[in-house]
């Protein structure tokens, strides 16, 4: 295997997951109209039920050592599938409320059997430049969370089920790379047989730990952001006077800028060490929650600037916790400790995904965004923690190289 064909691999891998994810955020930007339509309904139940959902999927894929126990091509292949049929169904004339609910959940338990196995693929192909890979791949997860921001300039505002339509269309396409063109690298681990007592080793494993205490910071502020994006450029297109479009356009590239933020970081982390680049990553994060609000009717090249900056920084160490679970776990259940590691990260942003909307009510935009501050700050403390043992471990295959 050359450097060449692990990154062809990897860019293949990538592409799937950009359009497997793509059913993430469609209702989310289409709630209003729906809602409209129907006449009932609260348009935030609709991104809350693909975090329930996927949390769902984590619990029992993890349970059931899914993401260890099964091909994760395969696994990855059948959970889009399963995305875009349920995505798609929410185009069904006559459907309601609480069956396009239904399909969020869907929606959300099945990408729960993407992301994890993603991960485990791109690990699968590299060792020495695992945090570029995972970051390529997150990049990739950021990008197909902002399509239906992208899609929503293809059809009529109140048109939201041919974008239901495009985003279920882009997953089936995904389901077929994955069957057809995705493989499996040198380092893939073999998939492991079903032991009740896996789950208990990466509960005790400290370093895997601390990188979900790290990620789970990461989480308290990244769903929060990206759900309610749209919501505040929308408030301040209507302070400045700009077009709906505007705000979609920015909101798209306030989330897709975490692309680039995940690849520069995992070109940062494979040389400087993981921990040291999540927590620059989280205080450039946290200081950019506390600020942006305030800078709502600063200068618009401010604003877009700090947004930027936010949409960049905010996930650049995303891939870099799930790394780190990667190097520290049992090699046998590698999939499963970033399955639980996913499962907490998302049960969590149920909670701040409905507080932002709440503050948003009560103290307005200038200041609804700056309590997701606290939780870079608590990943902060976790991932120092974790960066002695790094230290630790680099002294040691030092001594022992020398």
């Amino acid at each position: 295997m050359t450097a060449r064909d692990a990154g062809r691999e990897t860019t293949i891998l990538v592409i799937a997951v950009v359009l497997g994810m793509s059913p993430w955020f469609s209702a989310t930007v289409t709630a209003a109209s729906m809602v409209r339509e129907w006449g009932a309904g609260n348009p935030l139940w609709f991104t809350l039920a693909v975090q329930l959902g996927f949390v769902a999927g984590s619990v029992v894929s993890a349970v059931f050592l899914l993401a260890d126990r099964w091909q994760p091509r395969r696994l990855a292949a059948g959970s889009a599938a399963v995305a875009a049929v349920a995505t798609a169904a929410l185009a069904i004339p006559g459907i309601g409320v609480w069956q396009a609910l239904v399909c969020r959940a869907v929606v959300g338990m099945a990408l729960a059997g993407v992301y994890p196995p993603g991960i485990k693929i791109a690990a699968g192909w590299t060792v020495q430049r695992r945090g570029l890979a995972i970051g390529v791949l997150v990049a990739g997860t950021t990008l197909g969370s902002a399509v239906p921001h992208l899609l929503r300039l293809a059809v009529a505002p109140d048109d939201w089920r041919r974008l239901q339509l495009l985003a279920a269309a882009c997953a089936a396409v995904g389901a077929v790379i994955f069957a057809a063109r995705v493989t499996e690298g040198p380092h893939q681990a073999p998939s492991a047989p079903f032991d009740p007592r896996a789950l208990g080793r990466v509960w005790r494993n400290r370093q895997v730990m601390l990188a979900t205490g790290g990620y789970l910071g990461h989480m308290w502020e990244l769903y929060a952001m990206w759900s309610s994006i749209g919501l505040f450029f929308a408030a301040v297109g209507t302070a400045r006077g700009w077009s709906t479009s505007a705000s979609a356009v920015l909101s798209f590239l306030t989330i897709g800028a975490g692309g680039l933020g995940a690849v520069w970081a995992g070109l940062v982390a494979d040389r400087l060490g993981r921990s040291w680049t999540t927590i620059v990553a989280m205080a450039v994060s946290g200081t950019c929650a506390l600020v942006i609000g305030p800078l709502m009717h600063a200068p618009a090249a401010l604003l877009v600037v700090v947004a930027l900056v936010w949409g960049l920084s905010i996930v650049a160490d995303s891939a870099q916790f799930s790394a780190a679970v990667t190097e520290w776990s049992d090699r046998d259940y590698v999939g499963t400790s970033v399955t639980i590691q996913t499962a907490l990260g998302f049960l969590l942003t149920v909670v701040t995904i409905r507080l932002v909307p709440g503050w948003s009510e009560t103290w307005g935009w200038e200041r609804a965004y700056m309590p997701l501050a606290i939780g870079p700050a608590l990943g902060i403390l976790a991932m120092r923690r974790l960066a002695r043992d790094e230290a630790q471990r680099r002294a040691l295959t030092a001594t022992r190289d020398g």
